[in-house]
């Protein structure tokens, strides 16, 4: 008879769960899907984040990984809109960020956006974006690096 594989407690499975996704989708990402992979992990960083958030930033930090590799493809350029206000959080702790954000997404009123100032590419955020607001929010990179990165995130009008 083969040997039964050991329980693992609900607490360690997720865990456990955890750490695979995340060897996988920098596995992923690696062999030139990092879209794909960047996808996939937001959608467990969305599912992860507010039951176990120590594992969403274990999510989280492979997504910054992810946003590190070639592009798969290029992103388009606009202008930002005169009014939007601008949501500087460089001098914001990194584990405060990605909240601080999404909070100032989810007060916007349709048709409104702000501009996003960041020392790093914030890729990573837009796959969270996708994953919760699907088609509900724009994403206008402004300005790439290497220093300072600038995207418009908006709430389209209804």
């Amino acid at each position: 008879m083969p040997a039964q594989p050991t329980q693992v407690s609900t607490v360690d499975s997720v865990t456990a769960l955890a750490e695979l996704l995340v060897k996988a989708v920098r596995a992923l990402g690696a062999a030139g899907r990092p879209v794909a992979a960047s996808e996939l992990a937001a959608r467990a960083w969305w599912v992860l984040r507010d039951d176990r958030p120590r594992e969403a930033e274990h999510v989280n930090g492979a997504m910054h990984y992810l946003a590190r590799l070639p592009a798969e493809s290029s992103t388009r350029e606009e202008s930002p809109m005169p009014a939007d206000p601008i949501l500087d959080v460089r001098t914001e702790p990194h584990a405060r960020r990605h909240t601080l954000i999404l909070g100032s997404y989810g007060e916007l009123a349709p048709g409104a956006g702000f501009v996003l100032v960041n020392d790093h590419d914030p890729k990573p955020l837009y796959y969270q974006f996708d994953a919760e607001y699907k088609g509900d929010f724009t994403w206008d990179y402004l300005e790439q690096g290497p220093e300072v990165w600038r995207v418009r995130i908006g709430r389209p009008a209804k």
